[in-house]
This record gives structure tokens, sequence and C-alpha cells, in this order.
């Protein structure tokens, strides 16, 4: 009777053991860190892009999230606490990056920017990263020549544009003579406006309409993101229509939006965390350009603004808001 319980609890133990194992493997942790307010549908691709690498949350990886909530000196502290987890690897946009890449130079780094990170001191080059950080850019100045000439089809009328940009973001200098040159190219008058601080919102608005503006272009950068559903309802307020890159815009009731797909961005940045947490280094992970670009027309908003939208960009568009 002895001898066949011992049996019976050898048997309950050797069970046990492989449950045992699997609970001492460490789970990788991936922090994830924004300068923004809380945007979780971009954590969301991110995490899309780790189960494409094979890692799904809850079962073999971890992620914790941080937001600065646009304040730009809680970074550090909270870019040293992924670090103590420790996180295996930080995912975190390009004001983030400078932060987590200042603490750390073992932890590897995944950014996405919509600046150029070798301008801004991320990385020595696009092929050859360095040290422990890559990531995916969007370089949103790119598309700013054919979302001033997408605007201009939708608002052929528009004598003048007007371009609300944030100058203390990279982006928006560069957005800025980019776009004037675009102007300068096909003949087209724009008047520049600059917020940095909610109290220049409105007041820049304001101006607009005292000006008589036509149309208007929203630049990129962290502060006007964060308030892109607050600038879509004062463009429709003030009768103006209006033009962003990240399709979120749109979607808030904006005109239009035509950029590159952030989402798919953080998609590709979840991939690339992937990669890392399989072993590859950063160093050998050359910056991506994000290809994907997406073109959106709200309806609704243009049928407000009595707006007709031409029959070849109703075709054009990714998507069509009704």
């Amino acid at each position: 009777m002895r001898r066949r319980t011992f049996i019976t609890m050898l048997g309950g133990v050797a069970a046990l053991a492989p449950l045992a194992a699997r609970a001492q493997e460490a789970i990788p942790l991936v922090g994830f860190l924004r300068s923004t307010r809380q945007e979780m549908h971009l954590a969301e691709s991110m995490r899309a892009g780790l189960a494409e690498s094979g890692y799904e949350v809850g079962r073999n990886v971890v992620i914790e999230y941080r937001w600065a909530d646009e304040r730009r000196d809680r970074l550090p502290a909270l870019a040293a606490e992924l670090i103590r987890k420790p996180a295996a690897v930080i995912v975190c946009n390009g004001g983030a990056a400078v932060a987590v890449k200042a603490a750390t130079s073992t932890v590897p780094i995944v950014f996405v920017t919509g600046s150029d990170p070798v301008r801004d001191g991320l990385v020595a080059s696009f092929n050859q990263p360095g040290g422990n950080i890559t990531g995916i850019t969007f370089l949103a100045g790119e598309s700013t020549g054919k979302r001033l000439e997408l605007l201009r089809q939708l608002v052929p009328g528009a004598v003048t544009i007007a371009v609300l940009i944030d100058p203390q973001t990279n982006e928006g200098v560069v957005e800025r003579r980019d776009l004037e040159t675009a102007a300068k190219a096909v003949g087209q008058q724009l008047l520049v406006f600059e917020a940095t601080a909610d109290r220049d919102v409105e007041p820049a608005f304001a101006s607009m309409v005292d000006r008589k503006v036509g149309a208007l272009l929203i630049g990129t950068g962290s502060f006007l993101t964060a308030r892109q559903r607050q600038l879509a309802a004062l463009a429709l307020r003030h009768r103006l229509p209006a033009a962003r890159s990240l399709s979120g815009f749109a979607e808030a009731g904006g005109l239009m939006s035509y950029g590159s797909s952030n989402s798919d961005a953080y998609r590709q940045a979840g991939l690339y965390a992937g990669r890392i947490l399989k072993g590859e280094k950063p160093s050998d992970l050359p910056v991506l350009q994000a290809s994907k670009f997406d073109f959106v027309i709200n309806l609704a908003t243009a049928k407000a603004l009595g707006l007709a939208v031409p029959t070849h960009l109703h075709a054009a568009a990714d998507h069509v808001i009704e």
C-alpha cells in the first residue's frame, strides 16, 4: 500500500516538473514608451507586429506601457523605469527615443519617427544604425508636396492656403521649408501660423478667418497630433477645408489626410522587436522607411463645407468616410 502511494506521488511530481520548468522560464518584457498622451491603437499595431513574429501577449511576451502625456521632462524617469523592469527591448516614438538612448547603451531600442533619425542623432546611418538602436521612419515631410496638391484639387478656389506648424520640432521646420518650395513651384500663396502651446491654437484659427484663407494644411509633430480632434473641429466650425498627414485627422472630421501609415509603421516596429527577441542585434537591422501611404477623404465633411469631391480623387482614396 505504501509502495503504491509512493509511486502515485512520484507520478504527480513528474507531471508537475514540466509546468514548474515553464514557470521558471523568463518571459521577455517589451517596453512601449511614447512622449504623447495614450494612443492604444498604435500599441495594438505594435502588438500585431509582435504576433507576426510569434510573440503573443499572455503566452510568451509581456508589454509594459508608459505615456509621458506631452511632458518631455517625464521621459528620463519613464525610460529608467522600463530599463529597471528589465525590458528586453523598448519600442518608442522619436520624442522618447532620445531619452531612452541617453539612458541605456545596452537595452535594444526600436523607434518610430516622422523625422530624420540621422539628423536627430539617433543613428549613424540608415543602413548601419550602430549601437543598440534601430527603427522605422515615415519621414512625414516627404509627402508634403503631394498633400498640398491633393488639397488644391479638393479646393480649387483657394487663393491662399494657411499652414499651421509647431516650429519647436524638426519635423515642423522641415515641413515648412518643403511646403514653401512646393507652393512656389505651382504659384500657390501660403500663410504660415505657428502653435507651440494650447493658447496659440484658437487665435491662429481666428487670424486665418480674418485673413480669408481658403484652406488649411496642418503640420506634423506630437503637439499637433495630440490635438487633431480639436483641430478638426475648429476647422469645421470655421468652415476651413483642412488636411493633415495622419489618417486619424480625417477620421476625426478633417476634410482629408495623406501620408505614411503610422499604424503600419508601428506594426513594422513590432516585427523588429520580435526579431530582436529572437537574438538579432539592432545594429544589424537597417532603419526602414515606411512604404504604405494612406489617402482618406471625409465625404461628410466635404458635404458640410459645400465641396464636390472630384471623381478621380474619390476613386484614388484608400478610404472614404461617408
